[in-house]
Formats: C-alpha cells, sequence, structure tokens
C-alpha cells in the first residue's frame, strides 16, 4: 500500500547475547548434574552484560533513538523512535500491506544492517516488522447454526473429568505455583470465570491479566480469540484450582510473542513455574532470528526450573500450508517445549485426533532443529518430505483435543465445545502444577526424564494418523510416533519426574 510514513514512532526491541553459553549448563539439567538456579544467579551467569547495554545504548545515541528499557535478565534493550530514524539506524525499508485477511500491517523489505562494532553482541532486531505472527490452536465444536451447547454434543468433557480419567493425583491442588498463560488476543470475563468454576463445584482460582507491550485483556464474542483465553483458563484451572493463573496479553507479532514469554520467565512478583502456549505457526512462517531467539529464551525458562507446554498445531502433518510438503508447529518444535499433540477421547477408547476434514493433531519432522540428545534412543522417522529430513520430532505427549470429544467451555456468557491442542497445553501445565505442589519442587526441563521413563507412566495411543488431504503424514504405532510422541502422561508421571 506504499511506504510506512516516516514520522509513526515505533518500539523496536534489540536481542542481545548472553554473557555465557547456556547449553552445557542445560545439558547438565537434562543428565541430572545440574539443577535450577535463582533468578540472581541467572542474571550473573546467563544474562546479558552490561558492556554490551551500554554499547547500544550508544547505537541508539548515535542515530538519535530513544531507550525505553533495558534488562540484563531478558536480554533486551527497547528502543523507540520514528520510522525514519530506524529506517537509517538499521538501513531498512518499511511498507505498509492489507493482506486478505484485511488486517495491515508493516513490513521490512532488505536485510537488516548492523554496526560492525555490534557484531556478534546483537543476536535478533524484533518490531520492524509488525505483521501476525500467529495463530490460536483451539477450534470450536460447530453446526450450521453456530456454536453448540454442551447439552446438544454428544460427547464432552469437564477439564477435571478427562484429568480424572488420566488418574492425575487428587490430593494435590496447584497450590503455591503460578501458572503462566501467554495470549495474543482475546479476553476474558469475571463473570464467566466465578460461573464456570461454581458449576464445577469450586471456587475460581485467582486469575490476574497482565500487560505486554501495551496490549489488554480485551473481551469481545464467544466466536473470537476470546475462546482461546478461556479454554485456556477453564483447563489450567479446573485441573489446578489451588495454582494462581497469571495471562500475560500481548500483541500478535514475533516481538509481542517473544516480549511476552520472557516477561512471564522474569516476572519477579508472580514467578510462574510452568508457562502454556496455545499460539503458534509453521516453521515455514518464521524468521531464522525469531526461531533462534525464541529457542534461547525456552533454555532460560529451563535453567530457572520452568516448564513450557506449547500446543503442536490443529492442522495435521501440513500444518495449514500448501505447498504440498509436510510441516510441523514453530514453538512446539523448540528442543526445550513440551510440544502437546491431541487424541480423541472417547468413553472406551482413545485414537488419534483427525477429523479428516483438515483438523487434526499436529506432528512431524522439524526441518529447523537437529535431533535432540533425548530423542536420540527412540525410534524417530525421517521427514516424510522427499529430503526425509531427520530432525526434532514432535510432539513429546499428548492428550484430548478433538472438539467433538471437547471440553465445555463459557465464553463471553455462552457455553459451548472446544477443542484443539490448545486445550493440551494447559491441560498438561496444570499436571505440571500438581506435580510441582506434590514433589515439593520445580520440575522444569522434563524432557530427557520422560524420554528415558517406562511407558506404564504414559498411556500409549496406537491407532491412527494425522495425514491431510494430498500429503503425506505419520501412522500411530507402539511408543513414540509422529502424532501422539510417547502417548498421554498418567497422572503416575509424578513419580518419575
Amino acid at each position: 500500500m506504499g511506504s510506512t510514513s516516516l514520522n509513526e514512532v515505533i518500539e523496536v526491541m534489540v536481542k542481545l547475547r548472553r554473557k555465557t553459553s547456556i547449553r552445557n549448563f542445560i545439558r547438565g539439567i537434562g543428565s541430572g548434574k545440574n539443577k535450577p538456579i535463582s533468578q540472581e544467579v541467572f542474571n550473573r551467569r546467563f544474562g546479558a552484560s552490561q558492556e554490551d547495554v551500554d554499547q547500544i545504548h550508544a547505537f541508539a545515541m548515535e542515530n538519535d533513538l530513544t531507550v525505553k528499557e533495558s534488562s540484563i535478565a531478558r536480554r533486551s534493550v527497547i528502543l523507540r523512535a520514528s520510522v525514519q530514524k530506524f529506517s537509517e539506524a538499521f538501513q531498512v525499508y518499511l511498507s505498509d500491506f492489507i493482506p486478505d485477511s484485511g488486517i495491515s500491517y508493516r513490513g521490512r523489505s532488505g536485510d537488516i544492517h548492523i554496526p560492525e562494532n555490534l557484531q556478534g553482541i546483537i543476536t535478533g532486531v524484533f518490531g520492524l516488522d509488525n505483521r501476525p505472527q500467529a495463530r490460536p490452536m483451539f477450534h470450536f465444536l460447530k453446526h450450521d447454526n453456530g456454536l453448540v451447547n454442551p447439552r446438544n454434543a454428544s460427547v464432552s468433557y469437564n477439564p477435571n473429568d478427562v484429568a480424572k480419567a488420566y488418574k492425575y493425583p487428587r490430593d494435590v491442588n496447584g497450590s503455591g505455583e503460578c501458572i503462566a498463560l501467554i495470549e495474543l488476543g482475546g479476553g476474558f470475563r469475571n463473570a464467566d470465570m466465578i460461573s464456570y468454576f461454581k458449576k464445577l463445584g469450586f471456587a475460581a482460582p485467582v486469575i490476574l491479566a497482565q500487560s505486554v507491550d501495551g496490549a489488554h485483556n480485551a473481551p469481545s464474542t464467544p466466536d473470537s480469540a476470546d475462546g482461546e483465553v478461556a479454554l485456556d483458563i477453564q483447563v489450567a484451572g479446573a485441573v489446578a484450582p489451588g495454582a494462581k493463573i497469571v495471562v500475560y496479553f500481548a500483541p500478535n507479532t514475533d516481538k509481542g510473542f517473544l516480549d511476552a514469554i520472557s516477561t512471564a520467565i522474569h516476572d519477579p512478583i508472580n514467578k510462574p513455574s510452568v508457562i502454556s502456549i496455545s499460539w503458534g505457526a509453521s516453521e515455514s512462517q518464521w524468521s531464522e532470528q525469531a526461531m533462534q531467539n525464541f529457542n534461547e529464551t525456552f533454555m532460560s525458562a529451563a535453567s530457572l526450573g520452568i516448564t513450557i507446554t506449547v500446543a503442536a498445531g490443529d492442522n495435521g502433518s501440513s500444518d495449514r500450508v500448501t505447498d504440498g510438503n509436510a510441516h510441523v508447529d514453530f514453538p512446539a518444535s523448540s528442543p526445550y517445549a513440551l510440544a502437546c499433540g491431541g487424541t480423541r477421547l472417547e468413553p472406551k477408547s482413545e485414537t488419534v485426533w483427525n477429523d479428516l476434514d483438515g483438523w487434526a493433531t499436529g506432528g512431524g519432522i522439524s526441518t529447523v532443529f537437529p535431533v535432540p540428545d533425548y530423542q536420540k534412543k527412540i525410534n524417530l522417522p525421517p521427514s516424510v518430505n522427499a529430503n526425509k529430513k531427520k530432525g526434532r520430532g514432535i510432539p513429546d505427549i499428548s492428550a484430548n483435543a478433538d472438539s467433538a470429544t471437547g471440553y465445555n467451555v463459557l465464553v463471553d456468557g455462552q457455553w459451548t465445545v472446544v477443542g484443539g491442542t490448545s486445550a493440551v497445553a494447559p491441560l498438561i501445565a496444570g499436571l505440571i502444577a500438581l506435580s510441582n505442589q506434590k514433589l515439593k519442587k520445580k520440575t522444569g526441563f522434563i524432557h530427557p526424564k520422560i524420554y528415558e521413563s517406562p511407558s506404564s507412566v504414559f498411556k500409549d495411543i496406537t491407532e491412527g494418523n494425522n495425514i491431510t488431504a494430498k500429503i503425506g503424514g505419520y501412522l500411530a504405532g507402539p511408543g513414540w510416533d509422529a502424532c501422539t510422541g510417547l502417548g498421554v502422561p498418567l497422572g503416575t508421571i509424578i513419580g518419575i519426574l
């Protein structure tokens, strides 16, 4: 639509390198040699250096950019200035676009140029481009006349009933824990939450809304992203009603998404022990700098003992990409995210979620991340794409996600049934909160432990596939598979954490 107004004032986040690499420390956590560290120790060892921050401040001054905020822990400096100043500082060209969706955004042309003295110091620059980055991984059960009321659904569950079916412990309720939810749109109404949990038979948990980068709790209509927010809160809260739930609302951009996650990880007041993420997009829709910076941020969480659960996607092996190839969803494909796939839970059976109409659990082989250490001993298939590439396999685990066997949710005053791997991420986050309370410790980066655990702590899902039309996909089978991972974690998994 033409050039972005040079006078428009925007904010840009500059991400910085660590003082020292964190990879060996995380490897030590996985092997049991290292334990999670405090925020103070993290800042000292793995935060940004003050010298690097000072260099960014000097760069800002030279280019007439205002420093709004700096963080050693988050390794970031937020800069504010006009489009013209940023265009000159980073030698980029910014234009306005209106895609078919009708949601206009600012896009970047050309590489981001970094001064020679900052090469190696800056790991990413976010905010020049503000296109919508991710989509929520939820799916309403619908009929022709709109959303389906639970009483008209053939099968639907309250989240605590699913937890009961999976034998989650009932002698703990998540008390003392904090569950963080990352939301890139939508909102919730307090009246809904009070009514919902009252119907389940217990008081609503403490629910707080946290603003990131100017985004706010902004509920609108039941068929909006409000459905995602309600699903996340109500599933996590029903599984762990004693836990505090903090909802971090951020703009749906790579900058907003990343800033929300790092804000939650380093929140000195709420101190979440588990973070649930139900938003994502195919790896092919992300920039390399974004994926690597998200991955580093997840490593920060692992060092602090914070578990991150992420929805694996709702569009089968294609992940909604139309190039004829199989794709996996990010950030679920990060080796430090607990990727959550989907099943169809019926009263007497459980299979892979695949509606055969484009809605199915995500899963497959990453084209970006190599096979992590904890997956080297499993029978990991090559990609079904022509290159047969080996890489990080997702999901890690799974649980009920089909909207046809979905969760009863109250959103904007309307009862309905919701599914999607979006439901699995908060369900597992609730299980982690229960585990942390029961074990009196942060379980944190659990991947190495669950991949070495006995099969008895999982319900193995061996029937079904996530194949989407005209695209190869993956079959379920005994042990790990690229549809449901290791299977459905049962409450007994706490014993190996």
